[in-house]
């Protein structure tokens, strides 16, 4: 059983220029206490094809943790624009907001985020080279990707049964597991839940 839970992600500010800072509220309790912090992040996929794309938008460290409900908002900025292929920024890609205990990832939520023109003459007649600052996202923040990763939150305990498997391999998977709409389908990614 996992020590943490994430009982809520609002998804703020959605949806927002390209160029604005996402705004996560997220809400999870702790059923004992952890001696680390727990470390959050926000990643954004650069391109379904190649990691090497993949931006780390913010990682934060949050602790004390005793047992208890909490709540914060992460802010992160947004992907910068020139570390992505041109043909990769409009359209669907993924953004995957994680939690780690010493090094342990045991939860990964994952999101589509729609990128497009907020001008309907410029989705239909795109112009050749991308206007950044025209672009607008959207995170379909009502259909995430949920995946939870057993870990051993007290690694002072040495008991063989505490000993988790990999994290490529998960041991349950919450959340809508539905396929997106025919329009915001992304190539297979591994690295949404």
């Amino acid at each position: 059983m996992s020590a943490v839970n994430i009982t809520n992600v609002a998804v703020l500010d959605n949806p927002a220029s390209f160029l604005k800072p996402f705004q996560f509220e997220i809400t999870y309790e702790c059923l004992a206490p952890l001696a680390d912090d727990l470390e959050w992040k926000l990643i954004y996929v650069g391109s379904a094809e190649d990691e090497t794309y993949d931006q780390l938008l913010e990682s934060v460290m949050v602790g004390p943790v005793n047992v208890g409900n909490y709540r914060f908002v992460l802010q992160a900025d947004p992907p910068d624009p020139s570390k992505i292929r041109e043909e990769d920024i409009m359209g669907v890609t993924v953004l995957l907001l994680t939690c780690s205990y010493v090094g342990q990832e045991f939860i990964r939520v994952g999101y589509y985020v729609n990128n497009e023109y907020d001008d309907e003459q410029l989705r239909e007649e795109p112009p050749q080279k991308v206007l950044i600052d025209r672009v607008q996202r959207n995170i379909l923040s009502d259909k995430p990707r949920v995946t939870k990763f057993p870990i051993n939150f007290h690694p002072e305990n040495k008991d063989p049964e505490d000993q988790t498997p990999p994290p490529d391999r998960p041991a349950e998977t919450d959340g809508n597991r539905e396929e997106p709409p025919a329009s915001t389908r992304l190539p297979s990614d591994p690295r949404l839940p």
